[in-house]
């Protein structure tokens, strides 16, 4: 008898609380092994990034064809529209709700989190053969140079690269994901960050993670109408990407996730294989909200002055940044 396998989803759940637990009650040295495998796995994840973008949308944009450059234009559009609307929506909350719940008092001392964190045993360096940006370059101009050529050579090599990083993201990104973040959720626990961190900012990320997911439905609503898919399995189908993103913080590291929840929704394998990779770099709402938001609550803690003409300006090009430069 076959005996069914625990989903992403169920196992995510199960490294966040083992994650704090093992934060909690172990000593230093559990704690920097997983620093250790952190350090070195998120080594490797920096090194696939750019293979994943490359494997998956050069093929993703020779499949669609001639309309592939409409596609990344609008795609880039539309990413660009949802962000200032996110930031807008980001500043119309937080200018409402922040300044009941922040007490202004003009002095507040903040250090950086990473500083009270456990240090790995040893680090092994993985240095990508190109950053994201780059690599989304690359991706470009072979996808877009096959659907114009339609020769079969390079698409065939493609394809078949296309097919190896599957086979690292099923073999080895997905399967040691859990453990990942469960000893990102040890570290923070053991330093004291989880119960500083949400002492300090607590109230502002239930804001923000409101604001997120009211962002998300906004969007889900849209797509499925125009779609025709069913608005409550695709949300369903949707948590495990956002539950890895929320644990790694990273959306690139939540590429291979959100490919899987995408085929799990119907979409098809041209449009996903392009758009998921691509938006991961150029569709960033949940940061928006997230940098729009906090800049707030810092101002506000700071007493400094927060107006709609001085913070459309950080928004329009924070929008930018997101669009065209998120590594900056």
């Amino acid at each position: 008898m076959k005996t069914k396998e625990l989903g992403l989803l169920p196992k995510l759940i199960i490294a966040i609380i083992a994650g704090i637990l093992i934060g909690q009650f172990t000593p230093a040295p559990v704690v920097r092994i997983l620093a250790t495998f952190n350090s070195i796995f998120g080594s490797f994840l920096g090194f696939v990034i750019p293979l994943i973008i490359i494997g998956f949308v050069a093929p993703g944009i020779a499949e669609l064809g001639a309309g592939a450059g409409k596609l990344l234009g609008i795609t880039t559009a539309i990413a660009y529209i949802s962000t200032l609307i996110s930031g807008f929506f980001a500043f119309g909350v937080s200018t409402s709700i922040l300044p009941r719940l922040i007490q202004i008092n003009g002095q507040f001392a903040a250090t950086n989190p990473e500083e009270a964190l456990l240090q790995p045993f040893f680090q092994i360096q993985m240095p990508p053969l190109a950053d994201v940006m780059s690599a989304l370059i690359i991706a470009f101009i072979l996808g877009i140079g096959m659907a114009a050529l339609k020769e079969k050579t390079i698409y065939n090599f493609m394809s078949e690269f296309q097919k190896i990083v599957q086979m690292v993201i099923t073999n080895v990104i997905i399967p040691l994901l859990p453990v990942h973040i469960a000893g990102i959720f040890a570290n923070m626990t053991y330093a004291g960050e989880v119960a500083r961190i949400l002492s300090v900012f607590g109230k502002v990320f239930v804001i923000i993670i409101a604001m997120h997911l009211t962002i998300i439905l906004f969007q889900f609503t849209i797509a499925c109408l125009y779609s025709g898919k069913g608005l409550i399995s695709s949300l369903r189908n949707q948590i495990p990407g956002y539950l890895t993103a929320i644990g790694t913080q990273s959306s690139a590291a939540t590429i291979p996730v959100n490919l899987q929840c995408s085929e799990r929704m119907g979409v098809s394998k041209g449009i996903r294989e392009f758009v998921v990779p691509l938006c991961a770099t150029v569709h960033l709402s949940g940061s928006t909200i997230t940098l729009t938001t906090c800049a707030i609550a810092v101002m506000m803690l700071n007493g400094m002055p927060v107006t709609l003409s001085g913070m459309a300006g950080f928004i329009f090009m924070l929008g930018v940044t997101m669009v065209a430069a998120p590594g900056v």
